[in-house]
């Protein structure tokens, strides 16, 4: 059976081409001539990805190939656009060209390193994914505290932008949310795998579709409520939208019940609708959510935009987009510092100043790649606690994807969240480049041969045996 280790080497080479171009293409554009040194962070960033490659060769030979050169694209780009943004600001303070391993650009490739090390900590440590449902109980608490943190801290350690969703002490700071995606999914995998079969019974049948029964809606009003309380506390829609939809996603491919996402869109919205009407009627901890759909529905009004807080960046950011058009004014030949937080929140739309639509597209494409290639894993992998926990994962990273780009392009209200390998900072890059390696992981048990770790539910210690339903759930998610 073929590893496929020597493609996954390949699409890497030319991945750091790219990334290399991008660089060169940058200076050119911004400065007006390409330095000697433009090679040296793709060169670098080469060396990171190369490692974390012969890592892969040695623990998990039959993982999935395009994995580790898509998401090292979208990295390099990342980091390459970060750099782009020192060389402007050293330009308008009329100061030198800064180093490789100085600013946002410096650190991010600090970031990257870091990242990549837990990646293959991880893929050392963990063998068989499914060693990771012995420890579901702990993960899933674990994920919960994660998420919570902030909400308690006072606002001078939690509130970034309007949202506490930080842990901020001195100039350290990190998003413990980031970290609870892997473990709440986890747990969520191992709590549906082993609740399936009751939470698939029906009660009534409604203009053809089977609902669950009353007794049943326990654990989904739990995480609705759990996610109106972070809507709440933590004044972010998207961290809320991300946690719910996950499971509410999870215990569809669990139960192929169509009415279980009818129910959890019916729960969520409602409960975003009542938040809206009791901040307008009450304020209190309804008063943040009230004026960030208000700063969506009007980001033009005088008063939202010139206020604290308002849709200034907003407005900047939708004119950043307007004004790449198409192909872009050329990477260095934009103005990506007019939009605040654009390193972070706004990155997307930086770049699309300067890439315009087709770039943005392509860069797209890449994450839809990614999600794709952890949804197959999902449906070859032949235990259903692996099925679900790719599935997870896969539509996690395409929701944060979603949300993100809905609030920068006005779709949905702005949110916290940050563009998955692009934006800058630790806790993102971290958290994401972990989920990647599980991704890996469970497409080598997907992949190869039972003996890597690709057994049924029996081979993990326990359990029934995967029901075709699960595969038929899977096939339908992917469906285009």
């Amino acid at each position: 059976m073929k590893t496929q280790r020597n493609a996954e080497l390949g699409l890497l080479a030319f991945a750091m081409v790219l990334v290399a171009a991008y660089g060169a293409t940058v200076e050119a554009g911004r400065i007006g001539e390409i330095t000697p040194t433009f090679w040296v962070p793709a060169a670098l960033l080469s060396v990171l990805f190369l490692g974390l490659h012969f890592v892969v060769r040695y623990t998990a030979p039959y993982a999935d190939p395009v994995l580790i050169p898509a998401v090292a694209l979208i990295n390099g780009l990342g980091v390459g656009f970060l750099r782009r943004l020192d060389i402007g600001d050293a330009l308008s303070e009329k100061q030198p060209i800064p180093g490789i391993f100085s600013g946002i650009g410096g650190r991010q490739l600090a970031w990257t390193l870091i990242a990549l090390i837990l990646a293959a900590v991880l893929l050392l440590v963990v063998r068989d994914h499914k060693v990771v449902s012995r420890y579901a109980y702990t993960l899933g608490l674990t994920g919960i505290v994660l998420v919570m943190i902030p909400a308690v801290l006072p606002r001078s350690l939690s509130e970034v932008n309007g949202a506490k969703l930080w842990i901020r002490i001195g100039s350290f700071s990190i998003q413990p949310g980031e970290f609870a995606k892997i473990a709440l999914v986890s747990f969520f995998a191992y709590y549906l795998v082993r609740k399936r079969e009751v939470l698939s019974l029906a009660s009534r049948r409604v203009l053809g579709i089977d609902f669950p029964r009353g007794r049943d809606l326990g654990p989904v009003v739990t995480v609705w409520l759990l996610s109106l309380l972070v809507l709440v506390f933590e004044k972010d829609l998207g961290t809320a939208l991300l946690y719910f939809g996950l499971f509410i996603v999870t215990l569809y491919v669990a139960t192929e019940r169509s009415s279980w996402l009818i129910i959890g869109l019916l729960l969520f919205f409602g409960g975003v609708y009542v938040a809206y009407l009791l901040g307008a009627s009450v304020g209190g901890p309804f008063a943040n959510f009230y004026d960030r759909a208000q700063v969506w529905l009007n980001p033009f009004d005088s008063e939202n935009y010139e206020r604290v807080g308002g849709s200034y960046q907003l407005v900047q950011g939708l004119l950043s987009l307007g004004t790449g058009g198409l192909f872009g004014s050329g990477p260095g030949g934009g103005s990506p510092r007019f939009v605040p937080e654009v390193q972070n929140d706004f990155i997307f739309a930086g770049m699309g100043e300067e890439i315009g639509l087709f770039g943005l597209s392509a860069l797209l494409v890449l994450y839809l790649l990614i999600v794709e290639r952890g949804l197959r894993s999902a449906l070859a992998v032949r235990d259903s606690f692996g099925k679900l926990v790719a599935g997870g994962l896969s539509f996690t990273l395409g929701l944060q994807i979603f949300v993100i780009l809905g609030g920068i392009t006005g779709l949905i209200p702005l949110t916290g969240q940050t563009t998955p390998f692009l934006s800058s900072g630790g806790s993102s890059l971290m958290a994401n480049w972990l989920l990647i390696a599980m991704l890996l992981r469970i497409s080598n048990a997907a992949r190869g041969p039972a003996a890597s770790g690709g057994g049924t539910d029996r081979a993990g210690g326990g359990g029934k045996k995967a029901p075709a339903q699960l595969h038929g759930a899977m096939t339908e998610v992917i469906k285009p």
